[in-house]
């Protein structure tokens, strides 16, 4: 059944755990999607640990188990495909076929999810040692995301987490709360050993071999219950999935943002408005202003061009014609004076451009070339000093570099070899690290996990026809064929749900005596659905128009109930009406419109006036007039 987007709101981790579980008890269709994938997965778990077991190799049980690993990703696909169409109706009724079709559409897709979550999941659990898969919440909904065909497959944490949004939290705390399945998994061990209890005491049946299995210290035992109690809880994961998508979609489309509007203070309407010249003005100031800045915009680039950096050669030039101009040029140190200026790096080329500027200040502009005369030598003899220290550091720095290079191994001088005779000193051990431990616990776990055990010769004795291995065995084909017949009765009933609605569209159920109702006026089948409508006129015409509309709701619910569409009971919900409805399709639509007005109207204490009325009775009219169909006689 569709859910109206009014009724959509935030739920926390136990609501949306709640609504999921109600949502698996009472659908066949998600149990139909599952079932296979599950079921694929636990023969395979089972044969894989039979083949440990027995020292089988271990090539075809491994690839069963990612075949089926694989179909069950598939099936998880499909679910909540159906689970979303189921809440949503986006595509119209909900049907297995229908989301399995979609399942296989984007194959590909989800056959990439499953390789991804599966390394992930693997990786969190390794390196953190199982904390992680819990801290880690967002991948929980990836196969829903990729039914959504939001993202690539490649990048489907990243479109899980953006997708949830405020939701996260409450996907960690579902994941806290998916730790039911270990209830579950000492409530099947102590059903299955119940069942063999009875039928010990009661049928007088030998099943001392079964409950010598069904005992947790059987590993094998033990894998049996992970892997069912794991296939059990498929559509619950699929469920709350789909549900936490619709959660983060609610809470970042506008409900939780609209409360915070709501607190917000509400605008000064007593504020005056800048007149309209105002705004003008200030429009015309910031052109002006623009076009300023665009006039100045070549002087500009001229300043920063004239302020570049001079070249040494130039600088030279420059400082030659200061030496001229104030008879500079005789002295017999000159030369050895100016002979720096060509060595400088790029670094002191703004401190050069600084010191000529000055010293053409001073003999130009200034006139006193005694003082440019100083400057000029004082400036120069701290030039070379710079030179000559940036000399010895690029020496120093080659003389590490070439020290870096000879340290290198390939340089290094063999050791000298140590006599035979002369043992070695025997370095103390380290002690290894916690995680070290770890990692020679684990392969020592794995080691006598996967170790064949040795086999002992023994001499063939003649079995007994009747033992308690033979038993197990017969115990074992029973239980596969009992699955086996209720999984193909679960998707026969899924998949031929339509067919009975059709087989039972003209088949109308009378179960309560009408005379019996007569006096009951509150029940929808006291009156014929002609009464009800007259008597909504009636109350139409003195003004009572809510009463009028529960009347044209009883009559509508009257006649579906005579056609056979629904089965009405005053302990269902209208909703409930609605999810059961088996009248004609093209009915469905114009009944769920009705059903949530009449809501609003007498549950929600809407006013309803004329206006309100007439279109009530407008979506009434053709449910109300179409040909009835005659009820069954003796039914």
């Amino acid at each position: 059944m569709a859910v109206s987007a009014l009724e959509l709101r935030p739920r926390n981790a136990v609501a949306l755990m709640d609504a999921a579980l109600r949502l698996c008890t009472r659908n066949a269709g998600v149990w139909a999607l599952t079932l296979p994938g599950g079921a694929a997965v636990v023969a395979a778990m089972l044969y894989l640990a039979e083949s440990v077991r027995m020292g089988w190799p271990l090539v075809v049980p491994s690839l069963l188990l990612t075949l089926a690993w694989f179909l069950r990703g598939l099936g998880q696909g499909a679910t909540c495909h159906y689970v979303q169409e189921l809440l949503l109706g986006t595509q119209g009724e909900p049907s297995a076929w229908a989301s399995l079709k979609a399942a296989l559409g984007r194959m590909p897709a989800l056959f990439i999810a499953v390789a991804y979550l599966l390394g992930l999941n693997t990786l969190v659990v390794m390196v953190t040692g199982g904390f992680g898969y819990i801290l880690l919440q967002s991948h929980g909904v990836g196969y829903a995301a990729v039914m959504q065909g939001r993202g690539s497959p490649l990048k489907l944490y990243g479109t899980c987490s953006r997708l949830l949004g405020p939701a996260r939290g409450t996907a960690l705390w579902v994941r806290a709360l998916m730790s039911v399945q270990v209830l579950a998994f000492f409530n099947l061990h102590i059903a299955f050993n119940f069942l063999l209890f009875l039928g010990r005491k009661l049928v007088g049946v030998d099943l001392t071999f079964a409950e010598r299995f069904a005992s947790l210290d059987n590993g094998q035992w033990l894998i049996f219950l992970a892997v069912t109690t794991f296939a059990l809880f498929e559509p619950v994961r699929a469920a709350t999935a789909t549900l936490l998508l619709v959660d983060g979609r609610v809470r970042q489309e506008g409900l939780d943002l609209l409360a915070s509007v709501q607190q917000l203070p509400s605008r000064d309407l007593g504020r005056p408005l800048p007149p309209p010249g105002a705004t003008r003005g200030a429009a015309m100031l910031a052109v002006v202003l623009g076009l300023g800045l665009l006039t100045a915009a070549p002087a500009h680039a001229q300043d920063t061009e004239d302020a570049k950096p001079l070249a040494p050669t130039e600088a030279l030039r420059r400082l030659g014609e200061v030496a001229e101009a104030c008879e500079a040029s005789a002295d017999e140190d000159a030369a050895d004076l100016y002979a720096p200026l060509e060595s400088l790096g790029p670094g002191e080329a703004v401190k050069l451009d600084r010191f000529v500027r000055r010293v053409e200040r001073q003999a130009f502009d200034e006139e006193d070339c005694d003082k440019a005369r100083a400057t000029l030598t004082q400036g120069l003899t701290t030039m070379g000093a710079t030179v000559d220290a940036q000399a010895r550091a690029d020496a120093r720095a080659a003389a590490a570099r070439a020290k870096d290079i000879l340290a290198r191994p390939e340089f290094a001088e063999a050791a000298p070899k140590a006599e035979k005779d002369a043992p070695e000193p025997a370095a103390p051990p380290e002690t290894p690290g916690w995680w070290q431990r770890f990692i020679d616990w684990l392969g020592e776990q794995l080691k006598k996990l996967f170790e064949r055990e040795p086999t002992e010769s023994r001499q063939e004795t003649a079995q007994p026809l009747l033992s308690g291995m033979n038993v197990a065995n017969v115990l074992v084909v029973v239980l596969v064929t009992l699955t086996l017949a209720v999984l193909g009765a679960v998707l026969l009933r899924a998949l031929n749900r339509d067919k009975r609605r059709t087989d039972a569209a003209g088949v109308q159920v009378s179960t309560v005596d009408a005379s019996t109702l007569a006096g009951d006026a509150h029940h929808a089948l006291s009156r014929p659905p002609e009464g009800w409508a007259h008597l909504a006129d009636e109350l139409a015409a003195r003004g009572a128009y809510r009463e009028a509309v529960r009347s044209l709701y009883l009559a509508l619910l009257s006649r579906l109930h005579r056609d056979g569409a629904i089965l009405y009971d005053e302990t269902l919900s209208n909703w409930d009406y609605l999810s059961q409805f088996r009248g004609h399709a093209e009915w469905k639509a114009p009944f769920r419109e009705l059903t949530r007005r009449f809501d609003f109207a007498w549950y929600g204490n809407l006013p309803v006036g004329v206006d309100g009325y007439r279109e009530f009775r407008a979506l009434t009219e053709p449910l109300l007039a179409a040909p009835s169909r005659p009820e069954v006689a003796g039914a």
